[in-house]
């Protein structure tokens, strides 16, 4: 599978100019916050909207737009790694902690691992723990409500990760025992996304 978006791969791609500790290896910094969406944005009506947070839980929820934005929102900082090379720094996101989300559902002990699930049938999967530790489920962007092509409403957040791994239209939660590799993942994009490590793809598509 070639990668997507026209990257190249990591034995084609030359060294980015060193821009600080901040800055992954081969990220380049943008000014600007381009859109890359694999298909069309979908169509959101917020009155039909919901978010489901199932599988390896003591009880399924199922969330309307206004229960959720009566939870607690809360404010980060963070950058942004995406796997197409460029880099922003120093996001404002607003929104609800991934864990404030399901502890509403309580976390069964043998949960290990979790699948996004979003409008338009894309999905990502991460390891419960880190989703734990830093997932964020945004609504605004930089003292904005996201735009429609960047995940509006609500956007997964995974600072530490390339990306993909902050899934768009996020609209589902599902805990998992064992791991399942999400649209990118069974691509051939790489399962822990590390931009530090430049895990964009599995190891057998640099050779």
């Amino acid at each position: 599978m070639e990668p997507q978006f026209g990257l190249k791969r990591p034995d084609q791609v030359k060294d980015a100019p060193n821009q600080g500790e901040r800055v992954p290896p081969g990220q380049f910094l943008s000014k600007k916050f381009p859109v890359l969406t694999y298909g069309s944005a979908p169509k959101v009506d917020l009155a039909a909207w919901t978010m489901r947070v199932y599988g390896v839980v003591e009880q399924e929820i199922t969330l309307d737009w206004q229960q959720f934005t009566n939870l607690d929102w809360v404010t980060i900082n963070a950058d942004f790694h995406c796997v197409t090379q460029w880099s922003a720094l120093d996001n404002t996101w607003e929104g609800v902690p991934f864990s404030t989300l399901v502890e509403l559902a309580g976390v069964k002990p043998q949960a290990r691992y979790v699948l996004a699930h979003c409008y338009g049938g894309y999905t990502t999967n991460l390891p419960l723990e880190l989703a734990l530790e830093e997932g964020f489920l945004a609504h605004r962007h930089n003292g904005s409500e996201l735009g429609k092509d960047h995940g509006w409403p609500l956007r997964l957040i995974v600072p530490s990760r390339y990306a993909w791994k902050s899934a768009k239209w996020v609209n589902g939660i599902e805990l998992l025992t064992e791991d399942s590799p999400g649209f990118w993942e069974q691509r051939g994009y790489n399962n822990n996304a590390d931009p530090w490590k430049e895990e964009r793809f599995w190891p057998e598509l640099t050779r």
